[in-house]
């Protein structure tokens, strides 16, 4: 099944990826405070996940209300939105597909209650088809930069489990391997929740494309002793001057890849990138509980009453991108420039 899908019976289905990788099992909510818990819970994560969750949520909040004119169908709407909206602060994801769904409500006022209702429904039912197709492409684009026999070191997990279906970072190996290129990828733990551990590695090994699990702290051991050809990360939000912010330590990984001669590459479709934002310094950094640092799997690991800071996520400046990878072509420097025309729909995948 897909990540996230909205079933017939008027449930939002989705893996829970905290399960994961030693159970696979499937929730449904037909509440959309069911949805937003899951959101903050990280049931479901992943920016392009995120903002499909959100727009079935709505869908779901659509269902639930009792309104009897479009009107007030909205003022439900608009409510519902702003819980949704408060789970996670930092991908854009959420507020863009919420967004889409109150744009396409209002523009629904002539309809009649049930009408509006169903439009709601197959609105969603289109961020998430669309999100997979996005992400096929991206994956096409690219596939192009790796050479047959790469490397590739990816932190986090930016697979199917972090999008609807295909993946961002991962669509771009999955593609590489669909075309029979020899690859090898090389899978960043990613402390504190280990993404990269129990869900990255999950995927890989799952279609039996070859991977190695490392610490995150080994990542600058490889990347100077020349074993990695590439690192290709998600985003939860790119600012318009091409800045990256992504899970926490990313930025480590961007340094050290510009230190060592190694190309770092963003794999971002175009809805999360927020122009409206001029550098990743204004976009708000999410600060997690501390027990995600101090205990794994519920094991305590620190002493107790220990001191944390735990930032779910960093910003990586722009200079160390090498390129951000889109639906609609590689963007480069000027990223400011290029990131507008990626928006836009225009290729721009020539340096």
């Amino acid at each position: 099944m897909r990540t996230i899908e909205w079933d017939a019976r008027g449930v939002v289905r989705m893996i829970d990826q905290r399960r994961l990788p030693l159970e696979l099992v499937i929730v449904e909510f037909g509440d959309y405070r069911g949805v937003a818990q899951a959101i903050r819970e990280m049931v479901i994560r992943g920016a392009p996940a995120i903002g499909a969750a959100a727009a079935f949520g709505l869908a779901l909040a659509a269902r639930q209300s009792r309104a009897t004119d479009s009107q007030a169908l909205l003022a439900d709407l608009e409510q519902a939105a702003a819980e949704l909206r408060a789970t996670r602060p930092t991908a854009v994801n959420l507020s863009w597909a919420l967004d889409r769904m109150l744009a396409r409500a209002r523009s629904g006022q002539a309809m009649t209650v049930n009408s509006l209702i169903q439009e709601l429904i197959a609105e969603a039912q289109r961020i998430a088809d669309e999100d997979v197709a996005i992400n096929r492409r991206m994956g096409a684009h690219g596939a192009t930069l790796i050479q047959d026999g790469s490397h590739i070191l990816t932190h986090c997990n930016a697979g199917s489990l972090a999008t609807v279906g295909y993946g961002t970072a991962l669509a771009v190996v999955r593609a590489a391997h669909e075309q029979g290129k020899r690859l090898h990828v090389w899978v960043d733990e990613t402390r504190p929740r280990l993404q990269g551990a129990r869900l990255t590695a999950w995927e890989l090994m799952n279609e039996g494309i070859p991977m190695t699990l490392i610490a995150d702290n080994a990542a600058g051991h490889l990347l100077r002793s020349g074993r990695v050809d590439i690192v290709l990360v998600g985003s939860d939000r790119t600012a318009a001057n091409g800045d990256v912010v992504n899970k926490i330590g990313t930025y480590n990984l961007a340094v050290l890849a510009q230190e060592n001669g190694v190309p770092f590459y963003a794999v971002v479709p175009t809805s999360t990138i927020d122009l409206t934002v001029a550098t990743g310094d204004d976009i708000p950094i999410e600060e997690r509980d501390g027990q995600e640092v101090t205990h794994i799997d519920g094991c305590q690991i620190a002493p107790p009453g220990v001191a944390v800071f735990n930032p779910a996520f960093d910003v990586t400046p722009h200079r160390y991108v090498t390129g951000i990878i889109t639906e609609n072509g590689i963007a480069y420097p000027p990223f400011d420039q290029s990131l507008r025309q990626m928006v836009a729909g225009e290729r721009g995948d020539r340096r």
